[in-house]
């Protein structure tokens, strides 16, 4: 199988399936034990948290780690509504968001009765901070925003965004799931006050994400019980999984250049292949090389993901956590409404490092193929 679904999960570096390994083998400790084998767990996750703090250049207190992006990202909504419904009432979020930010919102507002504001892109896809700028009210108390979409790429105006509520009381949350080990992630540089991400998008594990958040703002925890993370996640760590996040995280940033580079080239190389097809992108100004979303006129999406899988190649048509639905893209449906057929005919081809030209070359024959039969 060759796999074009790098948006969705990425397959663990060996660097880092050695490092849990011998993790597994030799440290079984508590690290909230006071023994020796709990203070070893214990340095072992300080060390994690002070890869990540160094990574995104924030004090390592203020990291938390979680079980990966979704959990991230409702300890940050929740957390923070919850606790600040005082300020006011409003939510603004985009109607492009991943998910787990989505859903959540949705929650608070069925639950707790938050007025919740969905911001749609321009008719063209585009994204400005004019958009955002346009929506916010003074009981606003509350922006998330996805730094790039999973499903297109496309990267939002976060730092223009970060500047515009600086002088508002809402507090900033950017989802950097697919940006994280790509191109370099800094909350504070972008005004951000909570930032979250998954180790499995950058070839780390499963299960084990992070949250960044700014100690200045109060929020409450998710999950109660023990004083781990500073009293803000309770639940033993999971330590294992901790050393392949950070094994991940440092191997990222030390080939970042040249591993962007790369994902350029194949990007290129692949739409250079294709062009002897009728297609377009689902492109809406600057994205990230990683994500491809292309649509073929009039042919079913669903039909040519299935002859691609039995071909032998992973790609997907969305997002990974919306898989098994017959529900179109949300994504493309704020783009270009909800009866544009449009939305039945792309795929999305997702690149990470790992790939080679070979890989993109048998691809593309094979969806050439396909779509001349």
């Amino acid at each position: 199988m060759i796999y074009f679904d790098n948006a969705a999960t990425t397959p663990l570096l060996a660097d880092v399936i050695t490092a849990m390994t011998e993790s597994l083998s030799s440290n079984f400790g508590n690290p909230s034990s006071i023994h020796g084998l709990g203070r070893q767990a214990s340095q072992i996750v300080r060390q994690a948290r002070e890869t990540v703090a160094k990574a995104l250049a924030v004090p390592s207190r203020n990291i938390i780690f979680t079980s990966g992006a979704s959990e991230a990202n409702n300890q940050a909504l929740i957390g923070y509504a919850l606790a600040n419904r005082d300020k006011g009432n409003h939510i603004l979020t985009t109607a492009i968001e991943h998910p787990s930010v989505l859903n959540t919102v949705h929650y608070l507002h069925e639950r707790y009765g938050f007025d919740i504001s969905f911001i749609k892109p321009h008719a063209d896809g585009q994204f400005t901070p004019e958009l955002i700028e346009e929506h916010l009210r003074p009981d606003t108390i509350l922006v998330s925003m996805m730094w790039a979409n999973n499903e297109t790429g496309q990267l939002l105006p976060v730092a223009e965004i970060g500047q515009l509520l600086v002088n508002h009381q809402a507090a900033y949350h950017v989802d950097a799931t697919q940006v994280m080990g790509k191109i370099p992630v800094h909350p504070l540089d972008i005004g951000a006050d909570f930032l979250s991400a998954a180790a499995h998008k950058f070839h780390g594990p499963k299960g084990v994400g992070f949250l960044y958040y700014n100690e200045n703002l109060h929020f409450d925890a998710l999950i109660h019980g023990g004083e781990q993370e500073e009293k803000r996640r309770a639940g033993t760590e999971n330590l294992h999984s901790l050393v392949g996040l950070a094994k991940a995280l440092e191997t990222a940033l030390e080939n970042m250049d040249e591993n962007f580079a790369h994902v350029q080239k194949l990007n290129a190389h692949l739409l250079d292949l294709l062009k002897a097809l009728p297609f377009y992108k689902n492109e809406f100004g600057p994205s990230m090389p990683h994500v491809l979303n292309l649509a073929f006129p009039n042919e079913n999406h669903d039909l040519l993901l299935t002859k691609l899988d039995l071909a032998g190649f992973a790609i997907s048509t969305g997002s990974a956590c919306t898989a098994g639905t017959i529900e179109p893209s949300h994504v493309l449906e704020a783009v270009y409404g909800k009866n544009s057929p449009k939305l039945k005919e792309n795929i999305r081809v997702s690149f990470s490092e790992l790939n080679t030209f070979e890989e993109v070359n048998r691809f593309a024959n094979q969806l050439i193929s396909i779509l001349k039969k």
